[in-house]
C-alpha cells in the first residue's frame, strides 16, 4: 500500500526566463511501484526522508538508496529505482527546468555524475517541497514565479544538506577566505595548507563551484566595494588593502569583473553610517547598531 499526492504545472514563455520553473511537485510514501526504466527531458529532485531502496544506472549496477538521500534524475539518462517492496520509503520529488540548470550543474548544485547523494539531514529540503506544495494551487496568481522561487530555493537547501560537505563548512574556503586579501598568489595558498595548486583547485570547485582564482577575486571584490561605498579612502588605497599593489591593474579588474569602474560604483553607492562608523570596513557578522533618538 502507497499513498500520493501530486500536481503538475505548465509555466509559460515569461516563466522561463525566471531561469528555472517548477514542472510539478509530489509527495508520496508507502510501498510505491518501481520506477522506469526510463528516459526524462527535464531535471528532478527526489528526496528521500525515510526508508531504503535501490537506483540502478543504465549498465544494470544497483546503488543501495537509504535516507536521508537525493536522487538526481537529469535529461536524457537513463534511470532506474525503487524503494524497498517490505518497508518502503517516504519521498518528495519537483520536477523543474530551465536555463539557469545548467549554471546549477557547473556551479556543482546538480551533480548528473552522482545520482544518489546522501544527505545529513532532509527535513529543510523537505520543508521547502512542502511549500511549493501548498503554492500549487490553481487560483494562486502567483503559483509560477513563487515556485520557481522556491526551486532555487530547493537547490541551495539541497546542496547545504549533502553528507558529503564538512557541515561546519569547508575549513579550506574559510582560510582562503580568511587570507583572500593578502598578496599571495593560488600557489602560494596550497603551499600554506600542504597541497599542490591541483589539490586546491579540486577543493575549491567541490565546495564552491569555481576555481581559487575567481573564489578569491569575488571575496576581494567584495570588500573593495564595502571600502568605496563607506570610507573616503582613495581608490589606490583600497587597491592596497584587497592585495593589489598597482591600482590600475586593480581598476581594470574591477571595471572587468562589475562593469564600473571604482570611481564611479562610489559615487552612486557611497554613504555612510550614523555613529561615525564610516571609518571602520563594516563587518557582515558584526554589523552597527543604529540606535533611534529617545530609544536605549
Amino acid at each position: 500500500m502507497y499513498r500520493t499526492w501530486m500536481r503538475f504545472l505548465t509555466p509559460g514563455p515569461a516563466h522561463h526566463r525566471l531561469g528555472l520553473a517548477c514542472l510539478g511537485v509530489g509527495l508520496q510514501h508507502g510501498t510505491l511501484p518501481t520506477v522506469g526504466p526510463r528516459t526524462l527531458d527535464h531535471h528532478v529532485a527526489v528526496i528521500i526522508t525515510s526508508g531504503s531502496g535501490w537506483y540502478a544506472t543504465p549498465d544494470g549496477h544497483r546503488t543501495p538508496v537509504t535516507a536521508p538521500a537525493l536522487l538526481w534524475l537529469t535529461p536524457g539518462t537513463p534511470h532506474h529505482y525503487a524503494p524497498d517492496p517490505e518497508t518502503g520509503w517516504d519521498e518528495a520529488f519537483v520536477d523543474f527546468t530551465g536555463p539557469a540548470t545548467t549554471t546549477y550543474t557547473e556551479l556543482g548544485y546538480i551533480d548528473p555524475d552522482h545520482p544518489v547523494v546522501p544527505l545529513t539531514d532532509a527535513a529543510t529540503p523537505r520543508a521547502v517541497v512542502t511549500r511549493i506544495a501548498r503554492a500549487a494551487h490553481r487560483d494562486n496568481p502567483l503559483l509560477e514565479v513563487e515556485t520557481a522561487a522556491a526551486v532555487h530555493e530547493l537547490l541551495v537547501a539541497l546542496r547545504r544538506a549533502r553528507a558529503d560537505l564538512t557541515k561546519g563548512g569547508d575549513p579550506v574556503l574559510k582560510a582562503l577566505a580568511r587570507d583572500a586579501c593578502t598578496p599571495m598568489t593560488v600557489a602560494d595558498h596550497a603551499a600554506k595548507h600542504g597541497m599542490t595548486p591541483t589539490e586546491l583547485r579540486t577543493a575549491v570547485r567541490r565546495g564552491a563551484g569555481c576555481s581559487p582564482k575567481d573564489y578569491l577575486l569575488g571575496i576581494r571584490l567584495d570588500r573593495a566595494k564595502e571600502l568605496l561605498a563607506t570610507t573616503e579612502l582613495p581608490v589606490a588605497a583600497v587597491a592596497r588593502r584587497v592585495g593589489y599593489d598597482d591600482p590600475a591593474y586593480f581598476t581594470r579588474l574591477f571595471t572587468h569583473r562589475t562593469g564600473t569602474p571604482p570611481t564611479r560604483f562610489r559615487a552612486q553607492q557611497a554613504h555612510t553610517v550614523p555613529g561615525d562608523f564610516h571609518d571602520r570596513v563594516p563587518d557582515p557578522d558584526d554589523p552597527p547598531m543604529i540606535h533611534t533618538p529617545g530609544r536605549p
